[in-house]
């Protein structure tokens, strides 16, 4: 293994993960929902909900096509950079954005987060190539645990442009680091084998595998059974991180600069959530773990409901931190039990298509819900609870996802 293979492939974690903390997660979110469209009746949370959908279905329907594309006509690391170009451009080009301006502040948005998650396909493509099977699982988590680091970093140096009100600043810096830092993986990591095809040819046989996984995973009742839950629920969770800051904002009156204190506090708590849960992941079952942290997750959305002060909320910011390290490593874990060996490859492929794919009906929900109720961001946030229960009874039904230890 080379190490300064390992160590550029890292840092890029840590570069693009400025992007999801400052962007999608804490001050583009409520700049854009409360300062850009206005959120005084729900307008805003319409507008932010249908970033993410959009986005997001963008991403599930062209990705399939795209990794056959990358794999077959040797253009990986060309499609990862110009992916990754594209966000940083479109995270710069966000100081233009002021308020009134909807649409542009939408689609540079929507172009922002397609180039994030379309880059992670061809950077999670590295991992087999760059670490030994024994070591992939370290490696991963040496990424992860960058990627927390990245994020503290990206919130630290945005916070005296917040407090100084100059939000262009934050953008700008922003985009500085995930390009700054993406750059040792541009120049680092090896260049895709030559192609076998023509593009065209790729993407067919790209699309062609997709319905190809769909077949065998009817097949199998379990797996079929365990991705229908794993659809709704994550939805629900990703519904919940999109609108967190949001919510925060606007319901509670938190200030942009304590948005960044509040989502440091929930990266450290799901990350302590995800170590917590890992013994009894294993000596439990992640059945078990998934279905306790699903039950965690519709109390959450119950007390956000009632919850009246920044205080509470941060109480409450603790639990949903922990249940989201622990319902995302135990998820994994339980879609590795199930996969038949020799289709690894294959079927998480499809599972990550699915988490991604698990965005979009719920950021329509609340903003809907939220717009409908003339800004009642309440009924948006316990309407998500649907999900959690929905996909807790789903998940009942496997009969899979016993211990996985002695």
């Amino acid at each position: 293994m080379n190490v300064r293979v390992v160590v550029a492939w890292a840092f890029y974690d840590f570069a693009n993960s400025s992007f999801a903390a400052v962007i999608l997660a804490t001050i583009y979110a409520a700049y854009y929902a409360m300062g850009v469209v206005g959120n005084e009746r729900g307008a805003g949370d319409l507008w932010w909900g249908r970033v993410i959908s959009v986005s997001m279905a963008t991403v599930a329907l062209t990705s399939p096509f795209l990794g056959g594309i990358a794999d077959r006509a040797g253009v990986r690391r060309r499609l990862f950079i110009g992916f990754t170009a594209l966000s940083v451009v479109a995270t710069a080009l966000m100081a233009t954005v002021e308020p009134g301006m909807v649409v542009w502040g939408f689609l540079l948005a929507v172009v922002g987060n397609v180039g994030f998650e379309g880059a992670l396909v061809y950077y999670n493509a590295y991992l087999p190539e760059i670490a030994p099977r024994q070591m992939q699982g370290r490696v991963s988590g040496w990424g992860f645990a960058l990627g927390y680091v990245g994020s503290i970093v990206a919130l630290v140096v945005a916070l005296p442009f917040v407090r100084a009100q100059a939000l262009d600043a934050a953008f700008l810096s922003t985009a500085a680091l995930f390009a700054i830092f993406s750059l040792p993986a541009f120049f680092v990591l090896p260049a895709a084998p030559r192609g076998r095809m023509s593009v065209l040819r790729a993407a067919k046989e790209g699309g062609a595998e997709v319905v190809a996984a769909i077949r065998k995973i009817l097949r199998l009742r379990d797996l079929r059974r365990f991705l229908g839950a794993y659809f709704v629920y994550e939805d629900g969770v990703n519904t919940v991180a999109a609108f967190s800051a949001i919510f925060a904002a606007q319901t509670l009156a938190f200030p942009l600069d304590r948005l960044i204190v509040l989502y440091i506090v929930v990266q450290i708590s799901a990350l302590l959530g995800a170590l917590a849960w890992s013994w009894p992941t294993d000596r439990l079952g992640p059945k078990r773990v998934v279905m306790v942290t699903l039950c965690q997750w519709s109390a959450v959305v119950v007390a956000a409901y009632f919850v009246q002060t920044q205080g509470q909320f941060y109480v409450l910011a603790v639990a949903a931190g922990t249940g989201l390290g622990a319902v995302q490593a135990a998820s994994r874990t339980f879609m590795a039990t199930l996969i038949p060996k020799g289709m690894e490859a294959e079927l998480f492929g499809f599972y990550t298509l699915c988490g991604k794919s698990a965005a979009i009906m719920g950021p329509l929900v609340f903003g809907g819900i939220s717009h409908a109720a003339g800004g009642n961001q309440r009924a948006g946030i316990l309407a998500i609870g649907v999900f959690f229960l929905v996909g807790l009874a789903l998940l009942a039904r496997v009969r899979a996802g016993g211990p996985t230890s002695d």
